[in-house]
């Protein structure tokens, strides 16, 4: 498409007496206008990149601030039950320590991993920033909590397995046991 464009203007120019008749009145883009501005678009350009993260229309710092039934009526109907029914000691254990280790960190740095067996945890913004050991019955994975995980158990950021890699096969996979040995 450009090419033609660029190949037309060219034979135009060529057969051109005067450069009034030399192109018809097209829209250019936003870049080419006379009115361009190199700051604004800069400006623009920063707004792009650091998008403000919202969960369901609300946004970070309103989430932080939020109180657990107000953030109850932005989650899913599963997690309302489960809050509605209350959190256990459990859960309520893992909070108190992920807010110890907060606590005990020193500022713009990642606090100490907490370990958990509790997959079933949602994740509250209270835990944003958190590190949290998740257990997969075999080992713990090491996982920071970020805002887009709000709302989400721990479980979904730990695999229980190894997911397959079908590619060769492997060694004893063909058929040569089934030969006689000479």
């Amino acid at each position: 498409m450009l090419a033609t464009i660029i190949s037309d203007i060219c034979f135009r120019i060529a057969r051109a007496d005067n450069l009034a008749t030399l192109l018809p009145p097209i829209h250019l883009p936003q870049l080419c206008r006379d009115e361009y501005d190199a700051a604004a678009a800069a400006e623009l350009k920063r707004k792009r990149t650091f998008r403000k993260f919202t969960y369901r229309g609300v946004e970070l710092d309103s989430l932080l601030d939020m109180s657990n039934e107000d953030f109850m009526s932005l989650v899913h109907a599963r997690a309302r039950r489960k809050f509605q029914r209350g959190l256990k000691r459990k859960p309520m254990g893992l909070i108190k320590r992920l807010r110890k280790a907060k606590a005990e960190c020193e500022p713009n740095e990642k606090p100490a991993t907490v370990k958990t067996h509790l997959r079933d945890m949602i994740i509250v913004p209270e835990m944003i920033g958190s590190m949290i050991g998740i257990y997969t019955g075999r080992f713990f994975v090491n996982t920071e909590i970020k805002p887009e995980m709000v709302g989400h158990y721990l479980g979904e950021f730990a695999m229980t397995y190894i997911p397959t890699r079908h590619g060769a096969k492997g060694k004893g996979a063909t058929v040569d046991r089934f030969l006689p040995i000479r």
